[in-house]
């Protein structure tokens, strides 16, 4: 490569002397055009063979170092930086790490030593003004070795980048100072630096965002990027951490090495596209770049990134832990003891704020291991130690089909474990371990949506639809089918084939391999068929047509367990997607077609479309235009009634209005007496409250009349339109259902309920201090929840106020969880993984 840049460089020298002047000033002036020459003949495509070609993206960057060193290396020969000259030039950033890209800066040190400083000063000018001329991005600096190193122990940015510092010409014995004297302090001096160390990526992943999770991502800056890499770098230097550490034999994408190169190609490409320096990848120069490295279009290249970023950013917390726990102790903290080991479950412990394995586990004849360390690590909020993921790697054996009662358990409560599922499976799909339990994952791993309304990649969905399903798990009486529901409602998505079909049969796999019943393999298989048949139902049927009710009750095969799943997974799978996408007027539609379904399947009547008030009725024959607005039944809700002529565009005219006064329709119902209509909406306003019912006649007299271009207004609105904030989260509240019996005086009363240590007792010692006598009792308890019924013989007792006592005593042993938020999604300017 060095012999093919170098002919490169001396044609563009050849070029450049047969045309510039002989006048040394100005050949001084000119002389770093032959770089820029040779540079644009690297990034130009050669015909070969009848085709055009071009250097491949790791090629090009060696090509690029190789030129950028020859040029400074014949340059500094000519002012006189040589060996033993007391000047060296050192190469920072993308030069000093061998990643130079087409147009990245050329970061750039003189040093010197002993050297006249006139003398320093015209090197410097020689040097730098030739590549200023040729606009080539230069931040340079002009130091002793002494000042260069007070630089770095002051300034924290700085010392992150001489420690890429390499030797380029010159008096080397001065580059080896530097070099060695940085890494030397920044080793001693790690330990009162990592705070700000941890603080500077804080403040560059709030600013820049998730790679992973961003409509246009900052390949450099953001959240699993190129400076997460280099900050491994610099804790490998400090030798706290490997800079590549190794993530097990099945790790997805090639591991932290094959990520790096993934994205330093799409830069590569990034820059040539853009024909400039350029971090953030733009939605229009997707395909473009994905076509150009043989990936494919915007959404496999959005894959390709999403694979690498989420690759990097693990590796980063786990470089970053580690670095923390191998910081050297000071002081009266040299003197402490060991951690202890604390045991969190069989063959599983927390040892010095990471859940590991314990000294006796033998993972080789354990294969249900890996699920209990994922579970404590889910329940207890802590980290799973590399050491002990790659070692399950490396030794675990495959879990026998069907599972064991055992591992469906553990599965259970890592899927119960609220925000805590998130982390500890997203540790396991990046060491390879997740796939090993649930092959079918890789075809979801990482997918881009397709619909711009989705946050996440599939695979990322469907975790959040399970920690939303927790938070909804006391709702059903089946918490585990709904939590294993949520894992696998998309699981079919990446294939040709309807996904809700292809999903269906996989569900029907996976249920067998976990050992569920029968029953419950066909449940949890049409739980995955169905998964749209509510929210698309109820957003575009009409619900008091007996047909829609007829229609999902059949779908169902009349099953109201399989509704009430449905019912829950539908919220759990909507909050899950996006901002916005579960909303009062979604939830009270499914909910409606929810209590139309249960009443047919109780062989009850269905309710009737209500009749027409009379006073409607009246105000309706007399003709006019009307606007009523009173209270609804939530806290923002209202309910708008208009009267008007039945003419055409009343609605069109009417829903503008309220659109207009930011009022959104989360319903509406439409009827008509007469020559006159009757709309009914019910809307909720998007800030403060509503304006007075006069202001919406008048303006809807306005609409109809055609002197308000409600077009025009629509379409301001719509562009100054903003965001929403994501939902809030938080664990399920207990639930205390009550069931009559046959016998008189004898009434079943369930829990649902998240579990804790001893909560049978509990339950049992607060019915027998309230005085109830428990004939019967059925107790079961599905990963994190339980399902508790008890039969008791109330006798003459059973009154509501004996049962509210009872419920009371209850639920003060099962306290409610404190709300939690989630966190913030990257969902700024519209953003989601695809681009």
């Amino acid at each position: 490569m060095r012999w093919v840049v170098g002919v490169g460089f001396q044609q563009a020298r050849d070029e450049k002397d047969a045309k510039d002047s002989k006048d040394p000033a100005e050949q001084v002036s000119n002389g770093a055009s032959d770089l820029v020459r040779a540079r644009n003949q690297l990034l130009a495509e050669h015909s070969a063979h009848g085709r055009a070609t071009r250097l491949e993206p790791e090629t090009l960057r060696l090509a690029l170092v190789d030129l950028y060193e020859l040029w400074l290396t014949t340059k500094g020969h000519e002012v006189g930086i040589v060996d033993g000259s007391g000047l060296a030039i050192v190469a920072v950033g993308g030069l000093g790490r061998r990643e130079m890209l087409p147009y990245s800066d050329l970061d750039l040190v003189l040093l010197y030593d002993d050297v006249d400083p006139a003398k320093v000063a015209e090197v410097a000018d020689q040097l730098w003004y030739p590549l200023w001329d040729a606009h080539i991005k230069l931040d340079h600096s002009v130091r002793t070795v002494p000042q260069a190193l007070r630089v770095a122990a002051d300034d924290l940015t700085a010392a992150l980048g001489m420690l890429e510092a390499r030797h380029i010409v010159g008096d080397e014995g001065l580059s080896n100072l530097l070099i060695s004297g940085v890494r030397r302090d920044w080793r001693a001096g790690v330990r009162s630096r990592f705070d700000g160390l941890i603080a500077q990526a804080e403040t560059r992943w709030r600013r820049s965002g998730e790679i992973a999770h961003r409509a246009e991502p900052d390949l450099k800056n953001g959240r699993g990027g190129l400076r997460d890499i280099q900050l491994l770098d610099a804790l490998a230097i400090a030798q706290l951490t490997d800079a590549m550490p190794g993530l097990g034999p099945d790790v997805p994408g090639g591991g932290l090495k094959q990520a790096q190169r993934r994205l330093l190609d799409v830069r590569t490409e990034l820059h040539r596209v853009a024909g400039r320096a350029r971090d953030q990848l733009r939605a229009q120069d997707a395909d473009e770049i994905g076509a150009a490295l043989r990936i494919g279009d915007r959404f496999d290249l959005a894959r390709t990134l999403s694979d690498a970023a989420r690759t990097v950013s693990y590796s980063t917390d786990v470089g970053l832990r580690t670095a923390a726990n191998a910081l050297p102790r000071r002081g009266l903290a040299r003197l402490r003891r060991m951690p202890v080991r604390r045991p969190l479950d069989e063959g599983v412990v927390e040892h010095s704020g990471e859940v590991v394995l314990a000294r006796d586990a033998r993972p080789q004849r354990d294969p249900g291991l890996i699920l209990r360390v994922a579970a404590a690590s889910a329940q207890t909020g802590l980290p799973m130690s590399a050491t002990t993921l790659n070692r399950l790697s490396e030794d675990a054996p495959e879990l026998r089909e069907p599972w064991p009662k055992e591992a469906l358990n553990d599965l259970l409560v890592l899927l119960g474990a609220g925000r805590g599922t998130i982390d500890a499976i997203e540790a396991l799909d990046r060491t390879g371990l997740w796939g090993r339990l649930f092959p079918e994952w890789g075809v979801v791993r990482d997918l881009p949506p397709r619909d711009a309304m989705h946050t996440w990649t599939v695979d990322r969905h469907l975790m959040e639809a399970v920690a939303q399903a927790g938070a909804l798990s006391t709702r059903v009486a089946r918490p585990d089918l709904l939590l294993v529901g949520a894992l696998l409602h998309d699981i079919g998505k990446g294939r040709t084939e309807d996904h809700s079909v292809v999903g269906a049969e996989l569900a029907t796999s996976i249920g067998r391999r976990l050992g569920l019943w029968p029953s419950d393999v066909r449940t949890l298989s049409a739980m995955v068929r169905q998964h749209l048949l509510l929210p698309d139902t109820a957003t575009r049927r009409d619900l008091a047509d007996p047909d829609t009710v007829k229609m999902v009750v059949d779908a169902l095969d009349g099953d109201p367990q399989l509704l009430e799943l449905l019912a829950a997974l539908a919220e759990a799978d909507s909050l899950a997607t996006g901002p916005g996408v579960w909303n009062d007027w979604k939830a009270s539609l499914i909910g409606d077609l929810v209590r139309r379904c249960r009443l047919s399947m109780a062989g009850e009547e269905l309710p009737k479309p209500d009749a027409i008030p009379d006073d409607l009725r009246e105000r309706a024959e007399n003709g006019g235009v009307h606007v009523e607005l009173k209270p609804g039944e939530g806290r923002y809700t209202h309910i708008v009634t208009v009267v008007a002529p039945d003419t055409p565009g009343l609605l069109s005219d009417a829903a503008g209005v309220l659109a207009m006064h930011s009022l959104r329709v989360l319903s509406a119902e439409l009827a008509s007496v007469g020559a006159s209509a009757i709309d009914t909406f019910v809307v909720a306003p998007r800030f403060g409250n509503p304006p007075d019912a006069g202001l919406l006649r008048q303006e809807l007299i306005r609409a109809i009349n055609g002197d308000l271009d409600l077009v025009s207004v629509l379409a301001r609105k719509e562009r100054e339109a903003g965001g929403t904030q994501p939902s809030p989260y938080a664990q399920a509240a207990p639930r205390v259902l009550w069931n009559e019996t046959a016998d008189p005086g004898r009434v079943l009363l369930e829990l649902r309920a998240e579990d804790r240590i001893g909560l049978l007792s509990r339950l049992a010692a607060a019915l027998a201090e309230s005085g109830a006598n428990v004939s019967w009792a059925k107790v079961h308890t599905l990963g994190a929840a339980v399902v508790d019924t008890f039969c008791l013989d109330l006798g003459a007792s059973d009154t509501p106020e004996r049962r509210a006592e009872i419920e009371a005593a209850v639920l003060a042993v099962v306290p409610p969880q404190q709300p939690k938020k989630l966190p913030e999604s990257d969902t700024e300017n519209g953003s989601t993984s695809v681009f």
